[in-house]
């Protein structure tokens, strides 16, 4: 039933994915809502604002959905009785506050969610006591950056029990009717008071747009059986929100109470606050008598028994097009035997569709980590708008005349974005993060190949592409420089679709390799500074992996040459031929500009791993490679840190079938001549005419002898081979830190397996140890791809040192199987993710709620950096479906389009 909505949401015949998980968990503290003279975020529009202040842009909430364009929310409030706010959102310290970098301080999950949101299960853990915000700020400022985060659970305010799990699930009865079960369970030991607000309130549109129609909520009935509130807005239409057995309804306006933050009179004597101020400070003048406003809640007073539950029923649902006015009068069948019905049939449907997508191979532990990580990806998703044009010149601004004022994203006012977009984090980061996304698409691909296509379109996009063919990097600076990994996450999805559906979107890939081609133009004209195919491609995400900040002028002067810049230049001109490939066997159109990217590839590689007495990235004597400073002077230095930019190298690498040279064979002819004529490109790489099983070819930076010797690196555990994957840093540099001495200033990097020591990129990730899940994600498929051109020939030691022999397919599913040991009990029933936490590792109520972290310990695999990061750490669903689902021999039997589908898909018959 859930592909059935799906097809129906692809041919625009119901919209099911009007209404989703679509509002913000932090909407304070971002660019958006920045409005300072110094750009300080952080602190212009902080959480204790939050409550009072009406956003911009967007709206945040607890456990919250809203409609597509965000104009009308949905989310939770509670409040203990002891708190001295209500909880309407989630708390956490800015990037000042916290020892670490900003950093949420609550215990949410994502426990579940089909693709089209027809059923979601979210739970929150509410303390019964005080909520400690003072001791979680006060604790963290104090702590120094090697100690480590003072989180919620430390602070022991879930001793004896004492919260309440509060589950919030959501089901559709249509696309436009939705009901909502909040069942509060109490874990402690004596029954326990609660209020709950189940709120719903309008985006604050209408004071950017004097005379639009302001919409209204308000009271429709109230009494013993329900409460019902009409919702009108002109785009929206009418809604009912019913909420069974209210004990009151109450009503504000959507408004900031000026009047406390900046001494000001207020536009309407109830403001947004206004909840708050009637519940926790008992002012009755707080709310609407006349119950009208743009903002409500139903008011719910419950007493929970120790150890019992309550169920709270409610229900948004569009009468607009019922056809029956007098249904919001009535609707007397709300909460029926029909509710129950549908919550039981919705689940049953989102049990149905996963078992179709996870593989029956995986047991019930692996089943569970699998299913909420693609739950996590799915509650992901957020309403992301930013008009910068509009938010320049509301900042003085005027992006079309000359010598205006220095400001953030200047330089890019041509950028409209107003879409639900993938984030990494709706906390830590509810801003899309260009390189990010183009990891998220993976796993989403398994459950919603529409959407995930449709986040690459997003991003390539005219309202996003720079017109120079940048894509934006991230909201607090989109001119930076995030590696290009958009072309590799094309081609991926291509094939995956293929896979799945037995052949590929072929306009889709059309589409976006003609905006690629913009963004590969824009690299090699923007940083290929002596135009010898080397490139500085500057931060390139890996925050502080360097010396020195990548992104900014270096203290030596001079500049550096990037080992993963050029790397990623190399698969970038690789992923182009590809999908040249694939466009030319429909159109001979693409045979030329196919040809062009083969020569950009061997250029860029050859330029890599160019001979010692060139200076180049390679160093012959250890068999990596590393970045080159270049100095003012005209001298050079390898900077010999063994780093995830020395293994980049080894992951540009693309295997061929022998499909184009057979349609057309005088690639094959062109090759052999463009190579014939220049030997020395090939002096050092891999040769691509050479063939290897099946008729395959392959482009490498590595040759076999070079390939194997970088292998042998990265496969000792004394260097990056962690038992939890592969470290973006090798444990050599804890003994033997790289040491650089400039006018008597020190540079360091040592091994850090967990969080970072410094302050650079606001020292809240640290790429110095840790496993980070996107290049491991990397590292497995140029494996794979390696495997499908050598076979079973090639063998390594795995570990290195171990006598252990394997192939590459062996040595791809060996670092699975450690990236997915992270998240698995173990033989003692622990799960490394969760570190020495003895409540999660032990208590029934927390062992089996997965945490997906931004990165983990590189030698405990405990989470590390943003908890919630479910963005490309969901990616590990991809790889527990790839080797569930295929063997040694798949790998090499089927071409490379189908060896990561489902092995029950339609082009399973379709053997080579």
């Amino acid at each position: 039933m859930e592909n059935k909505r799906l097809q129906e949401a692809r041919e625009n015949r119901i919209p099911w994915k009007k209404w989703g998980p679509y509002l913000s968990e932090r909407q304070w503290g971002t660019v958006r809502e920045d409005y300072s003279d110094n750009g300080d975020a952080w602190n212009y529009f902080t959480h204790d604002h939050a409550r009072s202040r009406a956003y911009r842009w967007g709206e945040d909430g607890l456990a919250g959905i809203s409609d597509d364009k965000q104009l009308l929310c949905f989310a939770l409030a509670l409040w203990n009785g002891k708190d001295s706010i209500i909880k309407e959102r989630l708390f956490g310290l800015s990037n000042s506050e916290g020892n670490h970098g900003e950093d949420v301080k609550e215990c949410y999950f994502y426990l579940d969610s089909t693709p089209t949101h027809a059923y979601m299960k979210y739970l929150y853990k509410y303390p019964q006591n005080a909520f400690p915000y003072y001791d979680l700020i006060t604790v963290n400022h104090n702590r120094s950056r090697s100690e480590p985060e003072y989180e919620l659970i430390d602070t022991g305010i879930f001793k004896n029990n004492r919260y309440f799990d509060v589950f919030v699930e959501y089901a559709k009865a249509s696309a436009g009717d939705i009901l909502i079960r909040i069942t509060i369970e109490n874990r402690g030991q004596q029954d326990a008071y609660l209020t709950i607000l189940p709120t719903l309130w309008f985006r604050n549109t209408w004071h950017d747009q004097p005379g639009e129609t302001r919409p209204v909520l308000k009271q429709l009935r109230l009494d013993g059986s329900s409460g019902l509130i009409s919702a009108t807005h002109k785009q929206l239409g009418e809604f009912v929100f019913a909420a069974e057995r209210a004990g009151d309804l109450l009503f504000t306006n959507n408004e900031t109470n000026a009047e406390k933050l900046f001494g000001e009179p207020n536009l309407t004597p109830y403001v947004k606050d206004g909840f708050n101020n009637y519940i926790v400070d008992g002012r009755w003048n707080a709310v609407n008598p006349a119950k009208t406003g743009t903002k409500a809640a139903a008011h719910y007073f419950v007493n929970v028994a120790a150890g019992k539950s309550k169920i709270l029923r409610l229900r948004l649902t569009n009468i607009t097009s019922s056809g029956d006015p007098s249904r919001k009068q009535e609707l007397k069948d709300i909460f029926g035997e029909e509710f129950d019905k549908i919550f039981n049939t919705r689940i049953a449907e989102a049990d149905e569709f996963y078992k179709k997508v996870i593989p029956a191979k995986l047991g019930p532990d692996a089943t569970n980590v699998m299913r909420q990580a693609l739950a996590g990806m799915l509650w992901s998703k957020q309403f992301f708008y930013y008009d910068v044009r509009k938010w320049l010149m509301e900042h003085g601004v005027f992006p079309s005349k000359l010598n205006q004022p220095s400001i953030r994203n200047k330089q890019w006012s041509h950028m409209e974005n107003e879409d639900i977009i993938s984030m990494p984090d709706k906390w830590e980061y509810p801003w899309y993060a260009a390189w990010d996304l183009a990891f998220h698409v993976l796993p989403l691909m398994l459950v919603d190949e529409d959407f995930g296509k449709g986040q690459l379109d997003l991003i390539l996009g005219t309202e996003y592409q720079h017109p120079n063919g940048q894509v934006p990097a991230y909201e607090w600076n989109f001119g930076d420089v995030n590696p290009p990994v958009h072309a590799w996450s094309v081609i991926f999805s291509y094939f995956l679709d293929k896979a799945k559906n037995g052949k590929g979107d072929i306009l889709w890939l059309e589409r976006c390799f003609h905006k690629l081609l913009l963004n590969f133009n824009w690299w090699v004209n923007r940083k290929d500074r002596a135009g010898s195919n080397v490139f500085e491609g500057g931060f390139l995400g890996l925050d502080n992996i360097g010396v020195f900040d990548r992104s900014s002028a270096l203290p030596t002067g001079g500049y550096l040459e990037q080992a993963d810049g050029t790397a990623w230049m190399a698969l970038f001109s690789q992923n182009m031929i590809e999908m040249g490939t694939q466009l030319a066997m429909e159109n001979p159109a693409y045979i030329d500009i196919t040809k062009k990217f083969f020569e950009h590839f061997l250029l860029i590689s050859s330029s890599m791993i160019r001979p010692d007495e060139d200076g180049g990235m390679w160093d012959e004597a250890d068999g990596f490679f590393y970045d080159v400073l270049r100095l003012p002077d005209g001298s050079s230095h390898r900077m010999k840190v063994r780093s995830m930019v020395g293994l980049l190298p080894l992951c540009a690498v693309t295997v061929f079938e022998r499909d184009m040279s057979k349609k057309y064979p005088e690639v094959a002819g062109f090759i052999s001549k463009f190579l014939a004529s220049r030997p020395e490109l090939t002096a050092f790489v891999h040769d691509p005419a050479q063939e290897g099983q099946g008729g395959r070819r392959l482009a490498s930076v590595l040759n076999e002898q070079n390939f194997k010797r970088v292998l042998a690196i990265m496969l000792d555990e004394k260097e990056f081979l962690s038992p939890y994957g592969i470290r973006a840093l090798s444990k050599i540099h804890s003994d033997h830190p790289f040491v650089l001495n400039i006018d008597g200033q020190e540079f360091k990097v040592s091994y850090l397996p967990g969080e970072s020591d410094n302050n650079m990129f606001g020292g809240n990730s640290n790429w110095r140890g840790p496993v980070w899940m996107p290049v491991n994600i990397i590292i497995i498929r140029a494996l794979m791809n390696y495997y499908m051109y050598y076979g079973n020939e090639f063998q390594v030691e795995c570990p290195t040192g171990s006598g252990i022999i394997m192939n590459l397919y062996q040595v791809a599913e060996d670092i699975t199987r450690r990236l997915t040991a992270i998240f698995l009990r173990d033989e003692n029933g622990h799960r490394p993710v969760f570190g020495n936490n003895q409540t999660f590792q032990e208590d029934p109520y927390w062992k089996d709620l997965i945490l997906f972290h931004e990165y983990f310990h590189g030698d405990t695999g405990a989470g590390v950096g943003a908890s919630h990061q479910t963005g490309w750490t969901g990616v590990i669903a991809r790889v527990m479906h790839l080797f569930a689902e295929t063997s040694m021999e798949d790998a090499l039997k089927y071409s490379k389009d189908q060896i990561f589908q489902d092995n029950h898909g339609p082009v399973q018959a379709d053997k080579k």
